[in-house]
């Protein structure tokens, strides 16, 4: 049936219409579906991005200047000789998240005391009976490896600080890469893992203005840990540590660690952290009279832990001598006794000692050789890598004036460790002694909103050793 024009009428036209119709819908279905699936993973994607810039800028508020920056005044060019620093604002995720996710950076326990109250720890508790009590609150505490916590707060409070990157002569990165690769040294975490954050600062860093002008030579990092933890050579799961130093953006900038590589120019060590941060200058000198006045009773001391672990443990050797020479030496078995940083067991074993016994660490150094010289006792060394191109910004060349080194092969071939310690007479140890009085505010890092005057401490010869090579640096033709 045909239409007064010719055309199929209505009814014959309805059915292939709605074949059309649906056709066309299915169509426009498919499409639909493809463009939501299309558009939703735009959004996703968007979403993603946004929410990674907002996590990597507000996951945690920056860390707080100790010296707000709105009243930060210029320091006079007199008193910064050799330049100004230069702060990074880093995203909180490479330095305050470590703080704020505190209990989950350790496989084991966790770090929050560690890494409190500007990386001083804990106020420390029961030494009384070992200090005199108006020194007491100058202690905490300090964990051995939160150097990169104690410099960042420093370093916000520091004099010669300046807020304009163009007047600076050296430029801080306050990256936490201890903390950062510290959770991923054991169990089955990859070599990715122990390299992100690190890879993450540096492509950060050189993507700012200033770093071509010198390709990262008037750069400095402060490493809380062993240099070793940094220098994995290879890209295998097995092998300890991330390569951040050997990362091609490391190449020129100056890094201090709590022990250095003996063969890298641009690594400087600075001191382990210790328990003791004076508030003043008074506190200060009265410790170094109240150690220099301390009466000992031991010839010297060990304070450690056998490693039962390692073929003939040298420690254990020790600790069995000390044992057998109990009438000379004090013993501290950090398996019978809790040995936490600053603990009165350890800090009352050196005060008694006219000597203690330092053996190797996790490396070369430890950061008992300041625990002990901090008391006034005289560390005895048995690795030559132990002091030999160390803390040469902040201990003298000079060794034998303040230290006694007896070869550890000697001591495993029978030496007496009594009787060489005995040769020295009462003046050559009173004078080791004055020595080591003279050199403690030189690895003591103090209260970080206070002032000792004219006296310089650990940070303060750290950061003046940093400007003052980039200054010569830059002077050079």
């Amino acid at each position: 049936m045909t239409s007064l024009y010719g055309y199929p009428s209505a009814e014959h036209q309805i059915p292939k219409k709605l074949k059309i119709l649906e056709l066309r819908n299915n169509l426009n279905s498919i499409k639909g579906h493809v463009a939501i699936r299309y558009f939703g993973w735009i959004m996703i994607t968007i979403i993603f991005q946004v929410s990674i810039v907002v996590f990597l800028s507000r996951a945690a508020p920056q860390l707080p200047p100790l010296v707000s920056t709105q009243h930060f005044k210029l320091p006079p060019a007199e008193e910064c000789k050799s330049g100004r620093v230069y702060v990074y604002n880093l995203s909180p995720v490479f330095n305050k998240w470590f703080l704020d996710n505190c209990h989950d950076i350790d496989p084991w326990s966790s770090r929050c005391n560690a890494v409190s109250n500007s990386g001083f720890g804990p106020k420390a508790t029961g030494l009384e009976v070992v200090v005199p009590e108006n020194l007491a609150p100058a202690w905490f505490w300090t964990d051995m490896y939160a150097a990169e916590v104690i410099y960042h707060h420093r370093m916000l409070n520091y004099s010669c600080r300046t807020l304009e990157p163009k007047l600076a002569t050296a430029f801080y990165i306050p990256f936490y890469a201890g903390l950062a690769v510290g959770k991923f040294l054991w169990y089955n975490y990859t070599a990715k893992d122990r390299d992100r954050h690190g890879e993450m600062v540096m492509r950060w860093v050189q993507d700012q203005p200033y770093w071509p002008r010198s390709n990262g030579s008037d750069h400095f990092i402060m490493l809380g840990r062993l240099t070793w933890d940094f220098r994995r050579l290879t890209d295998s799961d097995t092998e300890w540590g991330s390569k951040f130093i050997y990362m091609p953006s490391m190449k020129n900038v100056m890094r201090l660690a709590v022990e250095r590589s003996p063969w890298d120019d641009l690594e400087v060590s600075v001191p382990y952290p210790t328990a003791f941060h004076p508030r003043s200058n008074s506190e200060l000198v009265q410790w170094q009279s109240f150690i220099s006045a301390r009466k000992r009773t031991s010839l010297f001391c060990f304070v450690g832990a056998t490693r039962k672990k390692i073929k003939n443990d040298f420690r254990g050797l020790l600790m069995s001598y000390c044992k057998n020479e109990s009438d000379s030496c004090r013993v501290v078995d950090c398996a019978a006794t809790h040995c936490y940083d600053g603990a009165p067991a350890i800090l009352e074993a050196f005060l008694e000692s006219y000597f203690c016994l330092q053996p190797k660490g996790d490396g070369f150094t430890r950061r008992s050789f300041f625990d002990c010289m901090l008391a006034g006792s005289i560390p005895v060394y048995f690795w030559k890598g132990s002091f030999m191109n160390q803390y040469r910004w902040h201990l003298p060349g000079a060794y034998e004036s303040y230290s006694v080194f007896i070869d550890h092969t000697d001591v495993r071939n029978g030496s007496s460790i009594r009787k060489v310690l005995e040769r020295y007479s009462e003046k050559e140890v009173r004078s080791m002694r004055e020595r080591i009085i003279e050199l403690v505010p030189k690895f003591v890092y103090s209260w970080s909103t206070q002032d000792l005057g004219n006296t310089k401490d650990a940070f303060d010869i750290a950061i003046d050793g940093v400007l003052r090579t980039f200054k010569e640096q830059s002077e050079r033709p």
